[in-house]
């Protein structure tokens, strides 16, 4: 199931960026309003604002021809090395004042505005160099021009303003297609004229434009639909009263309410004579901040290198260890997202570090779910047979049972109660219940008590592991023990039955045995055979514990050797012990 959850985990993540889903690329654009660094203005623009003030001292909108020939005339007096107007003048002046705006116009370079519409018509096409195939770029849909005789004293540029897909301002085209050609925007035009260039190259590529260059000037890269990221430059700003425009290219626009239009940017509402400004200082920017082409294809490999590693991580390291490295590996995303954005390369990893946290959340889930899943098997399997301080020992650290089976050197514990079929028949079967289940608590008790595994009870007889699951030092000393321990509680129990105990250690598969369908942790080998073989032979030697030689050798409590005896399934006879001291002895 986990191989599978991988990849449906991946497509589930790249569908969205691929397919560009509206709130991922929001996520993307805000991101990028918050982390693009700040630029400083290059000191060749002022923008001239017109306020409600001076509205009020001219008398009110429109402001006549006149008044704004002579607000031009004073521009260039204070030195002013250009005027962009960023209005449009689409209808002749009903004061007469054409004649005195355009003589003005004509003084120094000039800008006028044109503005989008649906009429299907347009201005002259603007000269270009196409390198490349003419393809990519966004169409206009019809432009509205100034008057004849306007237009013929002063340039025309395309204060087109298109929002993104959160209604926002952010990327401008630098040109617009239109059947005949190009058209420039209002910004673009303005450095054009600067420059004294009257031509643009337009490279191209397979995916549409690739960078637009006005001639004297670095070429400027944008995307494939001609767009240029805006940074929202704090452009110097003045007004009619103070005039600070010595030596700058000046955008006029109205800030007067109800005049122009405020479109929204991410730095708040803009009139277009400020989004032409900026637009214009954008394009000085050295490195200035671009979305490439191939943004999508470094963010999907992004997204699919990291998601796979976060989740190989944590599924196959501890939880500390998978921690710490997916959070790296988080942190490293972070860090490259914000490093190539510092360099002016919009690559976004928010939707990638969406996805790590995701991934690695349901793969610590599952992590969880799994040790979870067998700490209660742990519990299960071995909270009637190990004490309680072991079986919390065996949950905290699982690593510490192997429970595909593991070779083991361990000591074996088999008891039986003699003549318990008798019993049986003499007694009701609640009496026999209560013997056996008396008989059977206190040895239980006495192989917890020294750190041994109650295995399996079968019937009247049970089966002990002494150095399993969980190491246990001396466990041939302590096996021994529980054994005389084993005899002398029966005794004091006073329940009128007699253990035969056989002790045997050496080494011996164990883990969990058994069919598909049901198994249980033990062990099997020979030194398990011989250890229920020796309790077998307790009755007829006629001692009630009997110790294998292998246990003899480590164990450091004096034992008294037997003679040999012959026991099924082992071609040389046995060389067995037992202990004959006095119980007080050992504890």
């Amino acid at each position: 199931m986990k191989r599978l959850l991988l990849p449906a985990l991946l497509v589930l993540f790249s569908v969205p960026l691929i397919l560009q889903l509206t709130p991922l690329e929001i996520l993307k654009l805000k991101t990028f309003d918050a982390l693009v660094t700040d630029q400083k203005p290059s000191g060749y623009f002022t923008i001239l604002n017109i306020t409600e003030e001076d509205i009020t001292t001219e008398g009110g909108y429109p402001l006549s021809r006149q008044t704004l020939a002579q607000i031009q005339i004073n521009l260039l007096r204070k030195g002013a090395i250009g005027v962009g107007w960023v209005v449009a003048f689409p209808q002749p002046d009903r004061f007469g004042g054409d004649f005195e705006f355009t003589e003005s116009l004509s003084f120094a370079p000039s800008v006028l505005a044109m503005y989008e519409n649906n009429t299907d018509s347009y201005p002259p096409t603007t000269g270009t160099v196409i390198l490349g195939e003419d393809i990519g770029g966004i169409v206009s849909q019809g432009v509205v021009e100034n008057i004849d005789i306007l237009k013929q004293n002063a340039s025309q540029g395309l204060a087109v303003a298109r929002t993104d897909i959160d209604n926002l301002v952010r990327r401008l085209p630098l040109l617009m297609r239109t059947p005949e050609g190009w058209v420039p925007a209002y910004g673009t035009e303005v450095l054009k004229i600067l420059a004294g260039a009257d031509t643009y190259v337009i490279k191209t590529n397979q995916n549409g434009l690739e960078e637009i260059r006005v001639k004297g000037l670095p070429s400027v890269p944008v995307d494939s639909l001609g767009r240029k990221w805006v940074s929202w430059v704090d452009t110097p700003q003045t007004d009619l009263g103070e005039m600070n425009v010595e030596n700058k290219f000046v955008f006029v626009g109205f800030t007067a309410k109800g005049i122009m239009p405020q479109l929204a940017t991410p730095v708040g509402l803009l009139e277009p004579h400020k989004i032409q400004a900026a637009l214009a200082e954008s394009i000085l920017i050295e490195n200035s901040p671009r979305i490439p082409d191939y943004s999508l294809a470094v963010e999907l490999i992004t997204l699919l290198i990291t998601v796979s590693l976060i989740w190989f991580i944590v599924l196959n390291m501890g939880i500390t260890s998978g921690i710490i490295l997916s959070t790296f590996i988080s942190l490293l995303t972070v860090l490259s997202g914000l490093y190539m954005i510092r360099k002016g390369i919009l690559i976004d990893v928010t939707w990638t570090l969406v996805s790590q946290i995701l991934t690695g959340s349901i793969g610590f889930y599952l992590n969880f779910r799994t040790q979870f899943k067998l700490r209660q098997e742990i519990k299960k399997q071995f909270e009637h047979y190990l004490d309680p301080a072991q079986v919390k020992r065996l949950q905290d650290q699982p690593e510490l049972l192997k429970l595909g089976g593991e070779k083991r050197y361990c000591t074996f514990l088999f008891t039986d109660v003699r003549g318990f079929t008798a019993l049986s028949e003499t007694l009701e079967p609640e009496e026999v219940t209560y013997i056996m289940n008396q008989a059977l608590t206190i040895q239980q008790q006495a192989v917890q008590k020294h750190g041994g595994m109650v295995d399996k009870y079968i019937g009247d007889a049970m089966m002990a592991i002494f150095n399993a699951p969980l190491d246990l030092e001396d466990h041939e000393n302590k096996a021994v023990i529980a054994a005389i321990e084993i005899q002398k509680n029966i005794k004091e129990a006073d329940i009128d039955v007699a253990i035969g105990v056989g002790v045997n250690t050496g080494y011996a598969v164990i883990g969990n045995m058994g069919s598909e369908s049901r198994f249980d942790y033990t062990a099997i080998g020979d030194a398990v055979n011989t250890a229920a073989r020796l309790e077998s032979a307790t009755k007829e030697v006629g001692e009630d514990i009997l110790i294998g030689e292998n246990t003899k050798k480590s164990c450091g409590i004096k034992l008294n050797l037997l003679e040999p005896i012959k026991v099924k399934g082992k071609k040389d006879p046995l060389i067995i012990y037992t202990w004959r001291g006095k119980h007080e002895s050992i504890t």
